[in-house]
């Protein structure tokens, strides 16, 4: 800058006696207003704005804060800058100060997210992994510390600036709330709004700290692996489904998956006819009255119906002194040839008043040998 150009800017500031920012920036946080050497004429105008803040810095000190309005600044205006300077009668014409206008008003639609996925203990499911993203929004509560805290001496303060701190911060909160929350990890998802309220009031008082005010907070969406959202699904299908009702609902897929198979006709033709057997069940089950018409008529002429199965025979028999079985006749047999049981074992089976040898029980004596018929007369 040439000698004559240093000339000109300083008589041009020395003329300046009007103080003002006209914001043409939707993410400018703070300005610093510039002029040569910092000096402001004694008696100048201010003018801040509806949703800005001036805040007067002198010396790398806090001197002033003006709200929305017009100020004649000279030392009634300015009592704390001339406490600092020592001015009891008032101040030489010009004064130097920092200006910096604050935006105190809202900040909208600011994103944040989990930069990585959050693990999560569930009783159920074990070890998770879950993400989350939202909104939210800030506004400038105290200029004052906000720019000695974040802005210091930097002449044009951005949103994108502090958003970087703001969304580590909400991201590192969010973790702690849904780690101490415990919810069970479908409920996350559902609970949102609750979710979102409990995140802000744990976040306002750091983001007070720095003189941010945090105005809304929106969990927006807490998204899981495919997998375990499947998983979970099918949890809340079995918790809710009668199980015989699920399994004959698995058959019937699993038949319709089969008919489809082209392996050959003799498949396809089992499958139908499977098919036609369940869809014949499946109706009977939706009209009871149908399904005892069909049972009635499959049943034999003259109500005759065959006996129930007997029940196979289970034996109990003693080994070292303690109880072993139950067992069938088949089992116990191969125990007498294997030696593990012999004629003196005691045995007891349904019926038995108590522990009985082995070669006293009629069915048993088989075991023993010997049973063989007498010979023959003589003729």
């Amino acid at each position: 800058m040439g000698i004559f150009d240093t000339i000109k800017e300083k008589l041009s500031n020395e003329f300046i006696d009007i103080i003002e920012w006209l914001d043409y920036t939707p993410d400018t946080i703070c300005h610093r207003f510039e002029r040569y050497q910092n000096e402001i004429k004694n008696n100048a105008k201010l003018i801040v704005r509806e949703g800005q803040t001036a805040v007067f810095i002198n010396e790398g000190q806090l001197a002033d804060v003006f709200k929305p309005g017009t100020y004649t600044l000279n030392t009634q205006n300015l009592p704390i800058l001339t406490t600092l300077k020592g001015w009891k009668y008032g101040f030489d014409s010009p004064f130097k100060a920092e200006v910096y206008f604050v935006n105190t008003h809202l900040f909208t639609d600011e994103k944040w997210g989990t930069k990585n996925p959050i693990t999560l203990s569930d009783d159920r499911f074990g070890l998770v992994e879950i993400r989350a993203f939202g909104t939210y929004a800030y506004r400038i509560n105290d200029a004052g510390k906000f720019i000695v805290d974040i802005v210091g001496t930097d002449n044009n303060f951005t949103n994108f600036e502090i958003n970087e701190h703001l969304k580590s911060l909400i991201a590192t909160r969010f973790t702690d709330t849904v780690g101490e929350a415990k919810l069970p990890i479908e409920l996350y998802a559902a609970n949102t709004t609750e979710l979102s309220e409990t995140c802000k009031e744990v976040m306002q008082p750091e983001f007070n700290s720095v003189g941010i005010s945090l105005e809304k907070f929106f969990i927006e969406n807490v998204s899981m692996p495919e997998d375990l959202k499947k998983e979970i699904f099918e949890y809340s299908r079995i918790d809710k489904l009668d199980l015989d009702k699920l399994t004959k609902f698995k058959t019937a897929k699993a038949i319709e998956a089969a008919a489809a198979n082209e392996g050959g006709t003799a498949g396809a033709g089992m499958g139908m006819g499977m098919g036609f057997v369940l869809a014949q069940q499946m109706g009977g089950m939706m009209n009871p009255q149908m399904g005892q018409q069909q049972m009635q008529q499959q049943q034999p002429q003259g109500g005759m119906m065959p006996p129930p199965m007997p029940a196979a025979v289970q034996y109990f028999y003693a080994a070292n002194g303690t109880q072993a079985g139950p067992v069938s006749f088949e089992q116990l047999q191969s125990l007498f040839a294997s030696r593990t049981v012999n004629k003196d074992t005691l045995v007891w089976k349904a019926g038995l008043a108590e522990w009985t040898p082995l070669q006293q029980i009629e069915e048993l004596k088989s075991f023993l040998g010997g049973n063989t018929p007498p010979p023959l007369p003589q003729q």
